[in-house]
């Protein structure tokens, strides 16, 4: 499972100028589902975002977690995270687990994120075409695979 997750002052999803998802300070979290993923990947990443401290304290050195700012976490699955682009000039995706693995997984990990304290998960809409604006704080921006924290 893989996770790209920017520090954001702003951020919302829509789909057809409907908005579905918006917070304020927080995390926006693209999440891509790979083939052989499941609930324990799902739970360690929940659980290290859910954690992370890149909030700027007052000596200006990040220390500070969701929780400590009273920040919510926007997040997005984007299957496009699990592209092989080693090959050609297409992109393939075949890595990415089919929607009837994904979804589950992508709305156990929202969950996970509400169970380990964060009150403000909002979420896109899984399979859609979405527009997801975001400004950027910092910037600060994570790349983090769950495979890398079984370490």
């Amino acid at each position: 499972m893989k996770a790209i997750l920017q520090r954001t002052s702003h951020a919302r999803v829509t789909v057809d100028g409907e908005v579905k998802g918006e917070i304020e300070k927080g995390f926006l979290v693209l999440l891509g589902v790979e083939n052989g993923d499941d609930e324990k990947e799902a739970a360690a990443l929940a659980d290290k975002i859910s954690g992370l401290r890149i909030f700027t304290d007052e000596n200006d050195k990040m220390n500070l977690s969701l929780g400590d700012v009273g920040g919510g976490v926007l997040v997005i699955s984007n299957f496009t995270l699990c592209a092989d682009c080693s090959h050609g000039r297409r992109p393939s995706f075949i890595a990415a687990a089919r929607p009837e693995t994904a979804q589950p997984l992508y709305e156990y990990f929202c969950a996970r994120l509400r169970e380990k304290g964060v009150e403000r998960v909002e979420q896109g809409v899984f399979g859609a075409d979405m527009q997801v604006e975001l400004v950027n704080d910092g910037p600060v921006t994570l790349d983090i695979d769950s495979k890398d924290l079984k370490k």
